[in-house]
């Protein structure tokens, strides 16, 4: 069974990644849990979002969770971490209106144009 955990670690490295390249979500709607028991072997993180039925039922703005699965990212250099957050990062799109970017936008590319500017 897949058990969730606040993860205040990965949120301190999002919210200074998300800083330092000037990214513009609301981070106060981005809430990031690290999760064990996946049986997940090649999946590292995963981005979710609040369905617009919930949101509209609820009367609330759309919010992401960032699920970092543990027994896989936990093992990755801090550079391999880095460019994991911002791959997350970057499936949230600028309106935060409840969709996602695609792997189209979310590429290796841009990833590491990103991880580049990051490193200074």
């Amino acid at each position: 069974m897949i058990k969730y955990h606040p993860a205040p670690d990965i949120e301190e490295q999002a919210k200074q990644i998300a800083e330092k390249l000037n990214m513009p979500h609301d981070l106060s709607r981005i809430k990031f849990v690290r999760s064990k028991g996946s049986q997940a072997k090649r999946t590292l993180a995963r981005c979710h979002a609040t369905p617009r039925v919930m949101q509209t039922a609820l009367d609330m703005k759309a919010h992401y969770i960032i699920e970092v699965i543990s027994e896989n990212y936990d093992k990755l250099s801090l550079v391999e971490r880095q460019k994991i957050i911002i791959h997350e990062l970057l499936h949230v799109p600028k309106s935060m209106k409840g969709g996602f970017r695609h792997h189209d936008f979310v590429c290796e590319k841009n990833i590491d144009k990103l991880h580049k500017m990051l490193r200074g």
